[in-house]
């Protein structure tokens, strides 16, 4: 039985009249205020300052500057600590950052809404302006053009009603809403949703949901929570290898230290700078500032706010970008795509007697904003209509979905100009069934293009005085039909080709019926590689397509959202309404203009300071950029200390000294600290940059076994080259050893950081912020054994020909780092 309105007020303990005060005061205290969740707090500097320790790495840090201040190591306990601590910093402050620039964007919601409230039983209802937080259900509530609809209410009465609820349905059509005992009424038309915006006519309605319970408040909770992002999961993964590695090196080199020397304690210090040695200490620094620097252009060139730091590396690895049609790619308006005849052919005559109407409809009925359709009508007639004297206009009428306007004709007659759904109007058209039948289908083709259609028809009658009505819109002579599409967002036909070539599949999720997506998709100059509907998580397609889910849910951009990372894609998603919150928080990375939905812009990890995609497009290079660069750290830092570590050991067995004094290794891993900053402002190689950037630790783990073994080799021909007897004069005497050593591996490392950037191409172009480091770091290598510092660290100056000796190890290990770089990047897909 269905639930008319009287069942409905009995149930909510209401009436037409409304709530008294009491009653009212009472329902509030009961259900609470009639407002969504609040944003958290932002979390002081102490929290994030802790909350940045989670990091597995930096917790390894930690320990390691633990253990070395145990062992009195005091120097490397302080510069670990050191550099733990400014990456802490670094990642709080930009946060912090990132709030502050989202708080100047941020608008605060208010209002009110008119009610019918009564003192007690006795007294008359009287209406009210009350604030929106004290609606309670069971309030009487009105609507009128303009209002935000400020709770779910069912409706008792309407008049022409029209609402605007794309932030929650993603509908970009104003839908029409009749009164719940209305006849021949859709499920949901009884029902106005909170956040909706009244387009047109008046309404009473009952409160039936506030707060959390609303529509509203239930898009904010979210069906499917989302995992670790792409940069947890892959700099968590590196992370993990690495501490494997740091656990086992000191217990390797105090084993084969007691076994063939019997020096445990002697060389529990030098374990420890091994383990040091091993870890890249500047990643939390390196990741921090190269992804801080990225946002921080991106908000000065762009005015895209990166939230969360680590969200711009995640847009980086972006495979597949989602996206919400309606106010994304389109602006919440139509504008005319053709006028046709009932030919089907092109009729400019259709578009004035259509802009006529519009004008006069505009003009009389004195609405408080005018409908787009009517909009788009007169942008595209230009000046028309004051040709004519207007003599009646007869508004959109949800319940004969048609809208008329009278104008004076000739002597002593009236034009009576109908425009509205083409079935209603060819209902009063005086045509055969015939051509009924044939405009009919003419109408239905445009819809199944993705057109909204609105046909056109007059009359001519005598005129006369009294009142005109909607009923006298009948006989009519049919004129023709107008088409019209969405208008497409400046800009975003650009920005989506531009996506596209990068390797990034779109997937459009939208409320909307398949062919209006379509169709968008396809002004837009975009190929459309597969439409289904519903929110079934299926597998994305290939890159540099587009994909439309159309009839999404809330709920079902979410599962689509939920299904695609299942898959292994990093998915990014981008809208602006309430009904895309949970799909926001189900992504890897959640993208909203400034002038999206509040609960929207708090939910997404990078705010657009613009309604423009191209921005997106410079956020997602942005975000490759600075992946590249932590790239390219890596692949230096972890494959020149990996060999290290190895030679390290084999050193250890060999040779009857420790191979480098604790001391010697901090300084050297000082240096090689110190230059890899300049991976923070590096320039990536383009071809970089055309492809999605994901840190992998599988790959990451195969490139530092490859190219840290040719690095170990390297320093083991270097043992060879010093421990053989030159003109009789061995050089295994301990100082010169650790000099030669100290010299080699910094000039190593100078040539893998030329020679393994992230990019295909090995050398070529200035020599940038990288090239310089590397001739620092080289000139570090050459220059400090000589000097006061080399000599407190132990280390001396070399004789000149010791350093051809060097040159014949470095000059092959260049080589073979050249030809074992070709070889990986042509296995690279």
């Amino acid at each position: 039985m269905p639930d008319t309105s009287l069942r409905l007020l009995r149930r909510l303990e209401t009436g037409p009249r409304g709530l008294t005060e009491t009653e009212a005061a009472a329902r509030l205290a009961e259900h609470g205020e009639n407002t969504p969740a609040a944003a958290p707090p932002a979390p002081s500097w102490p929290r994030r300052s802790v909350r940045a320790l989670r990091d597995p790495f930096t917790a390894v840090l930690v320990t390691l500057g633990l253990v070395s201040a145990f062992v009195a190591s005091w120097g490397t306990a302080a510069v670990i600590l050191a550099l733990v601590a400014v990456s802490c910093a670094l990642r709080a402050a930009g946060e912090r950052r990132a709030d502050r620039s989202l708080a100047a964007l941020r608008g605060l919601v208010t209002g009110t809404a008119t009610v019918l409230r009564r003192a007690d039983r006795a007294d008359e209802p009287r209406a009210r302006e009350v604030p929106v937080a004290d609606l309670v259900p069971g309030d009487i509530v009105r609507l009128g053009p303009g209002d935000l609809v400020p709770a779910d209410v069912r409706l008792l009465r309407a008049r022409g009603l029209t609402v605007r609820q794309d932030t929650l349905t993603g509908e970009s059509a104003p839908v029409a809403k009749q009164a719940a005992d209305a006849p021949r009424r859709s499920a949901e038309s009884p029902l106005c949703f909170q956040g909706s915006h009244v387009v047109s006519g008046s309404a009473s309605g009952v409160v039936v949901a506030t707060g959390a319970r609303t529509r509203f408040g239930a898009a904010q909770r979210v069906p499917v929570r989302r995992g670790p992002s792409a940069f947890d999961r892959s700099v968590h993964g590196i992370s993990w290898v690495l501490v494997r590695f740091m656990l086992l090196t000191p217990p390797l080199v105090l084993m084969a230290s007691a076994a063939v020397h019997g020096r445990v304690l002697q060389t529990l210090p030098f374990a420890v700078a091994a383990a040091v040695g091993l870890t890249p200490e500047m990643l939390p620094v390196i990741v921090t500032t190269c992804l801080a620097r990225g946002a921080s252009r991106l908000a000065d060139a762009h005015r895209v706010v990166v939230r969360r730091l680590p969200a711009l590396h995640d847009l980086g690895a972006v495979d597949v970008l989602c996206l919400d049609k309606t106010g994304t790619l389109t602006r919440d308006r139509p504008v005319l795509a053709a006028a046709l005849g009932p030919d089907g052919r092109d009729d400019p005559e259709v578009l004035r007697w259509a802009a006529v109407a519009a004008w006069w409809g505009l003009t009389l009925s004195e609405l408080p904003a005018p409908d787009a359709l009517d909009e788009a009508l007169l942008s595209a007639a230009g000046p028309v209509g004051e040709e004519y004297d207007g003599v009646a206009a007869l508004p959109f009428d949800p319940a004969h979905r048609l809208a008329t306007a009278v104008v004076t004709g000739a002597l002593g007659r009236h034009v009576l100009i109908t425009k509205g759904a083409a079935e209603a109007v060819l209902e009063r058209c005086e045509v055969s069934d015939t051509e009924r039948g044939r405009l009919l289908g003419l109408a239905e083709r445009q819809a199944e293009a993705g057109l909204r259609v609105l046909a056109v028809a007059t009359a001519e009658l005598p005129a006369r005085t009294r009142p005109y009505r909607a009923e006298d819109a009948r006989r009519l002579t049919f004129r023709g039909l107008l088409t019209f599409r969405d208008d497409l967002a400046p800009g975003a036909a650009d920005a989506l080709r531009t996506l596209t070539g990068l390797g990034v599949e779109v997937c459009v999720l939208t409320g909307d019926h398949p062919a209006t997506a379509v169709r968008t998709c396809r002004d837009l100059g975009l190929t459309v590689e597969q439409v289904r509907t519903g929110g079934a998580p299926e597998a994305a397609g290939t890159p540099g397509a587009v994909t439309v889910v159309a009839r999404c849910t809330a709920e079902d951009k979410a599962r689509v959202v939920a299904g695609l990372r299942a898959a292994g894609h990093t998915v990014g998603f981008l809208g602006d309404g309430v009904n895309d919150v949970p799909a926001m928080l189900a992504a890897d990375v959640g993208v909203a203009p400034r002038g999206a939905v509040d609960v929207a812009r708090e939910s997404a990890d990078v705010v657009l300071g613009e309604k423009d995609l191209g921005a997106l497009g410079h956020a997602v290079l942005a975000g490759r950029h600075s992946s590249a660069n932590i790239a390219s750290y890596l692949r230096v830092t972890l494959s020149s200390n990996l060999g290290n570590v190895l030679a390290m050991l084999a050193a250890g067995l060999l040779l009857p000294f420790l191979p480098m004094l604790p001391a010697q290794v901090l300084a050297q891993n000082l240096c090689f600290d110190a230059s890899q900053l300049a991976f923070a402002d590096d320039r990536p190689d383009p071809e970089a940059l055309r492809r999605p950037t994901k840190l992998r630790p599988p790959a990451f783990l195969r490139f530092l076994t490859g190219f840290g073994l040719l690095n170990a080799v390297a320093d083991l021909a270097t043992f060879a080259v010093l421990l053989a007897p030159q003109n009789g004069v061995g050089l295994s005497e301990e100082v010169l050893f650790h000099s030669a050593w100290f010299t080699e591996n910094l000039l190593a490392q100078a040539l893998a950081m030329l020679l393994l950037r992230s990019g295909r191409r090995i050398a070529g172009g200035r020599p940038g912020p990288v090239g310089w480091a590397s001739a620092a770091l080289a000139g570090a290598g050459l220059l400090l054994p000589a000097t006061p510092l080399g000599a407190v660290l132990g280390l001396t100056a070399l004789p000149a020909g010791r350093y051809l000796l060097l040159a014949a190890v470095l000059v092959p290990y260049a080589l073979a780092l050249v030809v074992a770089r070709v070889r990986h990047d042509r296995r690279q897909p």
